[in-house]
């Protein structure tokens, strides 16, 4: 009954999670993304001044690095919800769920 209580309640939150977006810039917001729980990259902002510019590497290495940490304060977002939904069960230290 538990195992089912707890299926019912992973199933809701990942629905929730998709909902749920984190934001993560670089370049002091010169490129932004945001990235929702299902670690999803949802849209990508570059300011106009970026993209005129001829530092075609400078763009590329701002845009991996928003993505990237947006990825990662994802991933975070969603260990953090997952945590509070086992948190108490006496689960094993199963990657993902904690």
């Amino acid at each position: 009954k538990h195992a089912q209580e707890l299926q019912t309640k992973m199933a809701k939150l990942q629905n929730e999670l998709e909902e749920k977006t984190v934001e993560a810039s670089a370049g002091g917001g010169m490129v932004t993304v945001v990235v929702n729980g299902r670690q999803e990259v949802v849209s990508i902002n570059i300011e106009p001044e970026v993209i005129n510019s001829d530092d075609k590497e400078m763009l590329q290495d701002l845009i991996l690095a928003a993505v990237n940490d947006g990825l990662s304060k994802a991933k975070e977002m969603v260990n953090e919800e997952m945590g509070k939904l086992t948190r108490g069960l006496n689960l094993p230290n199963i990657p993902g769920l904690t």
